[in-house]
């Protein structure tokens, strides 16, 4: 399962979620917090550079939004 889990960039996660309904409510540091204001859901995204966001960091950001690992894969 872990596999299919894409490793992006933190800005290419937070425009994927943006498609999804989700609006940047703020920044805080290296991370951006996003909401989705049709089901309450918070997602926290970090944007360190250039780096990868790790598998399970990316597990857990989709876990967040509620979204299935599939549903994510096809916003990306």
């Amino acid at each position: 399962m872990s596999n299919k889990i894409p490793v992006l960039k933190g800005k290419e996660v937070v425009r994927a979620l943006e498609k999804a309904g989700f609006v940047v409510k703020r920044t805080t540091g290296s991370h951006v917090i996003l909401k989705n204001n049709s089901t309450s859901k918070i997602a926290i995204v970090p944007t360190h550079g250039s780096k990868d966001i790790k598998r399970g960091t990316m597990f857990s950001i989709i876990r967040q939004t509620g979204l299935s690992i599939e549903a994510f894969i096809e916003l990306i």
